[in-house]
Parts: structure tokens; sequence; C-alpha cells
């Protein structure tokens, strides 16, 4: 490939259309209307299980591109990812109980495999490609996932509901109702078609490439006799690996706790502060406004990606992952504070540039301490951590919730009379607490962190 900047741009279209797995609040209060029979923690379960199966088909997809290359990998990740929206979008005929497994095997297990098979693909072939900007092109190829809710959330929100696409409030296009379930089928389609198209870009280079004018450090294996190319099994034999594993998990979880249920604690922290109910022009303000604040955590997710990547390769991966922890836990212990929403977009803004940061630096980490030869499946089993703090955030947010209260919402029924509807109130302080406190631990943990020893291995 004679630019390798095409790879970036395969990467980035791949990861836009990925990073769609973080609009799933705005999906949450519609199903819970669809649905009313559903509990929080059953709305819940669907986000939680497209994660851990993300993670999951990382570790497996990992090792196949190894062996392959990207570009069919990538491909299949498309076409699961696409079928299995377009599956999801046959959910309302089912009853209640049956829906919600209906939904969690297409869009969660057949959704979320499809997510994670694409998306180690761009990130390993783009490490290999710049061995010389390791930390800001890993920042790179992950920016698009970051960015993806920016674009579909108001997209899944204006389809679900009709009305105007809206990007930071402007209204750019009218867009038609379609529904709750059909959106899922119009998202499918959209995600087949481009992330097979970003595929043709991906190709790995050949054997010893380096860029031109640029020589790796002096110091090598040779020179110090450490081992360069961690196989997976050497990898578990360090205690590097288990302490990155335990802080990545530690920072997904609270990262993924607010991406998930963003626009949710939104609507508690505005509908907490009425004495009386609303009517349904009010709530669908509330609602926009939490789709809004979805866009704008999406935008500083995927600017942390770009900005810490680059800062990691300035001040040093560990220096750089103190710094995000320490932010994130004392954003995390101060976020039940962010009840109005000047306050609530600053919150959620630093858990999206946080969050994005941990996306860019862990890659690059991995490839700093245990080589690129195995990357994909060393990556896919480091990545193992996203999954599992996949299903501990959304559970801490879901299952320490506490109800403080119900808001009437006043409606006009099919029939022209007055309809009533109950919406709950979540008080999820205490989930923010331990997540602050586990962010907490993970960035004094850091500070013992060093490379693997030296090890006669070549």
């Amino acid at each position: 490939m004679k630019n390798r900047w095409f790879v970036v741009f395969g990467a980035l279209i791949i990861q836009v259309s990925l990073g769609a797995v973080y609009i799933w609040s705005v999906f949450q209060t519609p199903l819970l209307t669809h649905f009313p029979g559903w509990k929080e923690t059953q709305v819940t379960l669907p986000a939680q299980i497209i994660l851990a199966c993300f993670a999951l088909a990382v570790i497996i997809a990992g090792r196949i591109q190894d062996r392959v290359g990207p570009r069919p990998v990538a491909t299949a990740g498309g076409l699961m990812l696409g079928s299995g929206l377009i599956l999801a979008s046959f959910t309302a005929n089912f009853p209640p109980s049956t829906a919600l497994i209906w939904l969690i095997i297409t869009y969660s297990v057949l959704g979320g495999l499809g997510i994670g098979a694409a998306y180690v693909c761009p990130i390993a072939t783009c490490v290999k490609w710049f061995p010389d900007k390791r930390g800001l092109i890993t920042g790179l190829a992950v920016a698009g996932f970051g960015a993806g809710a920016f674009f579909f959330a108001p997209l899944a929100k204006g389809l679900i509901t009709g009305g105007p696409y809206q990007l930071l409030g402007r209204n750019l296009f009218v867009l038609p109702e379609v529904g709750l379930f059909k959106t899922f089928l119009v998202l499918g389609t959209i995600f087949l078609v481009t992330i097979t198209l970003g595929a043709m870009l991906l190709k790995n280079p050949e054997p010893g490439y380096k860029p031109a004018g640029w020589n790796p450090p002096a110091q090598s294996a040779s020179s110090t006799g450490q081992k360069v190319d961690f196989t997976p099994a050497e990898m578990f034999r360090t205690w590097q690996f288990w302490l990155l594993w335990g802080v990545y998990l530690t920072g997904c979880a609270a990262g993924l706790m607010i991406i998930m249920k963003a626009s949710p604690i939104w609507q508690s922290f505005a509908l907490s502060t009425l004495s009386s109910g609303l009517d349904r022009a009010q709530f669908n303000q509330i609602t926009t406004a939490g789709a809004l604040a979805v866009s704008i955590l999406a935008i500083f997710n995927s600017l942390g990606r770009i900005v810490w990547g680059k800062i990691s390769d300035l001040a040093g991966r560990k220096t750089t992952l103190i710094m995000m922890f320490v932010i994130c836990s004392l954003n995390m212990l101060a976020f039940n504070n962010f009840n109005t929403y000047s306050l609530f977009l600053v919150g959620i803004s630093l858990v999206g540039l946080c969050f994005g940061g941990f996306l860019a630096v862990f890659p690059a980490v991995t490839a700093d301490f245990f080589g690129t030869k195995h990357y994909g499946a060393n990556y896919g089993w480091m990545f193992s951590a996203y999954g599992a703090g996949g299903l501990l955030g959304p559970y801490l947010a879901a299952g320490l919730m506490k109800t403080s209260a119900i808001v009437k919402i006043k409606e006009l029924a099919t029939e022209g009379e007055e309809a009533v509807r109950s919406i709950m109130v979540g008080d999820y302080r205490m989930a923010f607490l331990v997540a602050g406190l586990l962010c907490l631990a993970s960035s004094l943990a850091l500070i013992f962190l060093k490379k693997p020893a030296p090890s006669s291995k070549n």
C-alpha cells in the first residue's frame, strides 16, 4: 500500500459504525414504555451482554486476524452486526418475556460478536503500520468508535419519535417516524454496508516494514535481553498483565456505567426537581436533552482517544494512565452534584475524555509491554477487561439505583382522552461512589507499574 493513511481512513469508517453500541441509553425509555413490565435491571441486560460479547469476540477475532489478516475478519464482523440489528427489529412480535430473550440473542449476542470481530482488526493493523506514532495512531484508530454515538444517537432518537436530526442542538433535516423497532432495521442496514466497505481498506504491511526515515529505538531486545514479543501464555505469567487488566476493568466500569445510562441518568436528575407532573412536550424536551448529552459525551470520548494517545507518546504510558484515573475518580465522586444541565454536561464530558483515553492508551501499552507479533491475541485478552467492565458498570447503575420518586406524565390517548403514565426517578449516588473509589484505587496501583522483567528468550 503506497499510503498507510488509507488504512486509518478504513479504520475510522469501521469504528464510527461500531461506536453506535454506546447509544443504548436512547433506546431504554422507549423500551420501558413498550414493555412496561420490564424492570430497570432487565432493560439494562442487553447493554451488559453486548459489551461482554464484544470483548469475547475481540479475543477470538484477534487470534484469527493474526493468521488470516484483517480484511475477512472485519467483513464478517460487519455482516454479523448488521444482521443482529436487522433481526432485533422483530422484537415487537414477541410477548414481553420472550421479547427480552430475542433482543439479547440478536442485538446483544450476534451484534456484540460482530462488533468485537470488526473492532480488533483496525487497531491491530494500524499498530503495525505506525510503529513511530503508536500512541497517537491507536488513539485515531479508536477515535471513530467514540464518535459513533455523536452521529447515531440523534439519528436513533429522530427515527424513533420522528422530527429533526439534531447535531449539537441544531436541526439539520427532518427524519420520518419509523418507530422503535424499525430503527434497529435502519441502523443494521447502514452498519452492514459501511463496515464492509471500510474493511476493504485494511491490509497488513509486509514483514519487517518500517516507515521511511524511522528506525526502532536503539535499546533493543538483543542489547537488553528483554523478551520483545510475548505469546499470550507468556503474557499471562507476568504480574504486569494482571495489574493492567484490573485497572482497565475499573476504568471501563466507571465509564460504561455513565455512557450506557447517560440519558436515563439525566432524566432522573431533571425529573427529581419537579414537584408535580408534566406533559408530553415537557418530557420530550428532557429526553431530547438526554440524547444531546449522549452526543456531547461521544465528542469527548473520541477527542480523549486522540489527545491522551498523543500525551502518552510524550509523557509516557504510566504517567498518562495515573492522570486519567485521578481525574476520573474525582469526577465520579462528585457526579451526584451535577444535577443541573450545564454541570451534567461537564461531568459526562470528563467521563468521555477519560474513558476515551483508556481505549487509546491500553492498546499502546499492550504493544509496548508485550510486542506486536501476537498483538491481536494479546490485546484481545487485555480487552476482556472491557467486557468485564461492561458487565459491572451498567449493573452498578441499575443494581445500586434506588427509586426516589414517581413522576406522572400527561398525554393524549388515541381516542383524544387524557392518559397518564408513570416514570421512575432513580437515585444513582451509591453507584457513583463505588465507581469513584475503584478508580482511585487503580490510580494508586499504577504507581507500581513497570515493564516486564528481562527474559533470556528471543
